[in-house]
């Protein structure tokens, strides 16, 4: 399958990317530059990069809703504003009282060196790039010679160079580049659509029935596993650094909030214009339907800012995902049997080339957005999720009983997957494995933790 370009579009593309070359080259110093951006995100900028970070899996957005519907809003949407608002009010007052650079860090400080090993090899595994590097691959091989999996391999190493000198700060200012595209895109193809087609008479009717639906069809045990998915929210490395590279608490607290608007209105971009896609292209492969949506309706010059649009909306949350993914690699694990000063930036680096390996492996075996998702996020959340949560509080627990809820909620998800996949016949009971995970988790921790007062550190 090809999506055809004029040259005026391929030239508004070849620009972004070479802006994007131009930021990454441009003067920084510091190693807490490198890491934090120097700790001092304003609201604009702390918004634009927590936004635009948080959408890369634009691709199998488009093909859940076409498959589903508006369930994709009840899925995808709804439960991550819930745990983002939860993450402003409950989360962010607690977390500038502990000076760290990572989760990894953090779980070091309270809990011991072997819990904070273990969460960066499962932080490492969460925030892989692999399904941001696939949607790319697709999005380029659609319009350039090669397959997906070449031109995984070459946006890996375009990312990693234009992160290479400066790390986050080069996160901070390419998405603001990005999160402009991604909205004139979605914002243009919208907006071409309503004036052609009424949604009430044109789309609606031609909708199948389920797709109306919140469900979608979908069984609720099914829709309660990705609504426990999105407590992801609580746990990603992505919002932790942009709340502790921000000004202050305030700042980090206000943009969260604000970054739940801008969520809400690009959710209703990119749904309305798959259920047009669903109405008016009934035959489309639901993976590419955004694509070739926008190639049918969009003339020269817009169907090139969209298409653009569609990249940067997925290069946002690759270059941000490949930078943590290498710094929990290189700084909280390859750091850690340092035998000479070297900087951070340079075992962060080395993680880039490692993480890029381990995710072009990752695309081979599981070729599928949705399902890298839902399988990444089913194994490892259940084992983060109530010791970071509980690091913020002022329960004590030993290192041993963390490592225990860390290793069985990773350990039993995983065979849970394993018989399934081995057997054929389903997961055992039924339960999908995050639950048995996220038990095991609870029965070792509540009734181990002894109350006992935390020296906080003073906010920076």
């Amino acid at each position: 399958m090809t999506i055809s370009l004029a040259p005026f579009d391929y030239m508004i593309l070849l620009i972004y990317v070479s802006v994007l070359f131009w930021i990454g080259l441009r003067k920084g110093h510091g190693n807490d530059d490198y890491l934090l951006a120097g700790r001092r995100l304003t609201v604009p900028l702390f918004v634009m990069t927590l936004v635009s970070t948080w959408y890369g899996g634009i691709l199998g957005i488009g093909e859940f809703t076409f498959q589903y519907g508006i369930s994709n809003w009840f899925i995808f949407g709804f439960p991550y504003y819930v745990f983002a608002f939860i993450f402003a009010v409950f989360i962010i007052p607690r977390l500038r009282k502990y000076h760290y650079k990572s989760l990894p860090d953090l779980m070091s400080q309270r809990y011991g060196k072997k819990p904070g090993i273990i969460t960066a090899v499962l932080v490492s595994i969460l925030v892989t790039p692999a399904p941001y590097l696939l949607i790319a691959g697709l999005l380029f091989s659609l319009i350039l010679p090669g397959n997906m999996l070449f031109w995984a391999v070459i946006l890996f190493m375009i990312s990693a160079f234009y992160l290479y000198k400066y790390g986050f700060r080069t996160v901070i200012q390419t998405d603001v580049l990005q999160f402009i595209f991604m909205f004139a895109g979605f914002a243009i193809l919208m907006g071409v659509l309503l004036k052609n087609f009424t949604f009430t008479t044109d789309i609606l009717p031609a909708l199948p029935k389920n797709h109306t639906k919140l469900t979608g069809g979908l069984s609720w045990t099914y829709i309660l596993s990705w609504f426990f998915i999105a407590l992801w929210t609580l746990v990603d490395p992505g919002f932790h650094q942009r709340c502790l590279a921000a000004k202050d608490s305030r700042t980090a607290q206000k943009g969260m909030l604000i970054s739940i608007g801008f969520w809400a209105v690009f959710d209703a971009l990119t749904l309305m214009t798959a259920l047009y896609g669903r109405a008016l292209l009934p035959k489309a492969d639901p993976l590419y339907l955004y694509p070739l949506l926008a190639e049918k309706y969009l003339p020269v010059g817009l169907l090139g800012i969209f298409y653009t649009g569609l990249i940067a909306t997925v290069m946002s949350t690759l270059d941000s995902y490949l930078f943590i993914s290498g710094q929990t690699l290189g700084d909280d694990l390859l750091a850690q049997w340092k035998t000479q000063g070297n900087s951070p930036r340079y075992y962060v680096r080395w993680g880039y080339a490692i993480t890029g390996v381990l995710s072009l492996i990752l695309i081979w075996l599981i070729p599928s957005v949705v399902d890298l998702w839902y399988t990444i996020g089913t194994l490892i959340i259940p084992a983060l999720i109530l010791p970071v949560l509980l690091a913020y509080g002022k329960k004590q627990f030993t290192p041993g009983i963390i490592i225990l809820s860390m290793g069985g909620a990773f350990i039993i998800p995983v065979l849970w997957f394993g018989i399934s996949f081995f057997t054929g016949k389903g997961y055992p009971l039924g339960i999908e494995p995050f639950y048995p995970g996220l038990l095991w988790s609870l029965l070792v921790l509540f009734p181990a933790g002894r109350k006992k007062p935390v020296e906080n550190k003073s906010e920076r």
